[in-house]
């Protein structure tokens, strides 16, 4: 059941209506068939779960008190809520015993299972690929299934036999999305991918990355499907429409959020505006205050991690903002090097480029203001820790004999 269960995390997330719920009963589930299993393995899980946990405490404590501070119901903090279960998941990793290649195969599945479903939307008429969310979202978490695909992948498979489909599916799922946020973290993917791999020499690794990206620049310009698919020409004219003062754009929209969170930041930096209601920031605005029912004024969030977290929770929540990332990111960090491999793989490099992906999709996009992301970054983490620390503690057992 847990290793079916790493299956369907990262296979379903999207690809289904009910995201992670098979996943969350599948953990549930096998917690309750087994909880002396994980009684006993307190102990060795040691270091990552105690952060883990006092990063889901701060969470949660910092939830509460902006409940308490504003007179908020529990639904505006249930996003922050799914941290509860990182810890519990790094330990259930742990003590089942669980294997990175299941993990990896539901990867897989989840790239095929989004490019799929994505083409038939789209030649269904739809404009960008959504599925079941929206197309900013399902662009960040086909990332991250794209770093499990890439950087998950067992000793005896074949790289380029299973990473090049992986990265064609991913990159072509991107493409009908039409989310231009999530290139950024593509770019970060290929450059480490390139960097790290121990394929010829570093230059040739390089000059292989610039022509395929060199490649895919061209096609995208020279034909005008693609063009209108990733919202170049669009970009262009926000862009133009910006510089003269007109902010009624994607791109004007988000300089616009930007601008709403530094004020409210500035006026209230120690509490901020309450979790979860960054549309009370907006009413600064006069266009929000005269027309109530205007569409930019309720989207519910800030676009930008750092000015959601800085506008609903001033300095503390920018600061809890960097534990989440900060700590996570230390930690895969120290497990790589307890891991024993020479190579930047396995599930702590994972971890370490999950994090890195979510902090540069969350400069365009508030990972935490939607269930998809919080959920999915709270299991990842969790899930990708307890494999970690079960690799280090093997490596260990290894090197003693």
């Amino acid at each position: 059941m847990g290793q079916l269960g790493l299956v369907c995390l990262p296979a379903l997330v999207v690809s289904v209506p009910i995201n992670l719920l098979p996943f969350g009963l599948l953990l549930l589930a096998s917690t309750l068939l087994a909880p002396d299993l994980l009684w006993r393995a307190r102990g060795e899980a040691g270091r990552p779960v105690r952060t883990l946990a006092w990063l889901m405490l701060a969470v949660l404590a910092a939830g509460a008190v902006s409940m308490v501070l504003f007179e908020h119901g529990f639904r505006d903090v249930d996003n922050r809520s799914r941290f509860v279960v990182m810890p519990w998941i790094a330990l259930w990793a742990f003590a089942l015993n669980l294997q990175l290649r299941w993990l990896w195969r539901g990867a897989l599945l989840g790239l095929l299972l989004v490019f799929g479903l994505s083409l038939q939307q789209v030649l269904g008429g739809a404009p960008r690929a959504e599925l079941f969310t929206n197309a900013i979202v399902l662009a960040d978490i086909v990332v991250m299934l794209l770093v499990l695909a890439l950087f998950c992948r067992p000793h005896g498979v074949r790289g380029w036999a299973w990473g090049l489909p992986a990265l064609a599916a991913g990159m072509a799922a991107l493409v009908l999305t039409g989310s231009r946020g999530a290139l950024l973290a593509l770019l970060a993917v290929l450059l480490v991918m390139a960097l790290t791999l121990r394929w010829r020499t570093l230059r040739l690794r390089l000059m292989v990355l610039a022509t395929l990206l060199g490649v895919a620049v061209v096609a995208v310009v020279s034909f005008p499907e693609l063009r209108h698919q990733v919202r170049l020409t669009e970009l262009h004219s926000d862009v133009q429409r910006l510089e003269r003062g007109d902010t009624d754009s994607s791109a004007g929209a988000r300089v616009e959020r930007l601008q709403v969170a530094w004020d409210t930041f500035l006026e209230h930096p120690l509490t901020g505006v309450g979790v979860g209601h960054f549309d009370n920031a907006m009413q600064r605005l006069p266009e929000c205050r005269d027309n109530p029912s205007e569409a930019r004024c309720h989207l519910g969030h800030a676009h930008n991690d750092l000015a959601e977290w800085g506008a609903t929770q001033g300095v503390p929540g920018a600061l809890l903002l960097l534990a989440v990332y900060g700590v996570p990111f230390w930690l895969f960090l120290w497990l790589h090097r307890r891991s024993g491999r020479a190579t930047f793989r396995g599930p702590a490099a994972a971890g370490v480029m999950i994090v890195v992906c979510y902090v540069l999709c969350g400069l365009t996009q508030s990972m935490f203001a939607h269930q998809i992301t919080a959920s999915f970054y709270a299991s990842i983490v969790g899930v990708l820790a307890g494999l970690s620390q079960l690799e280090g503690l093997q490596h260990k057992l290894r090197s003693a004999r």
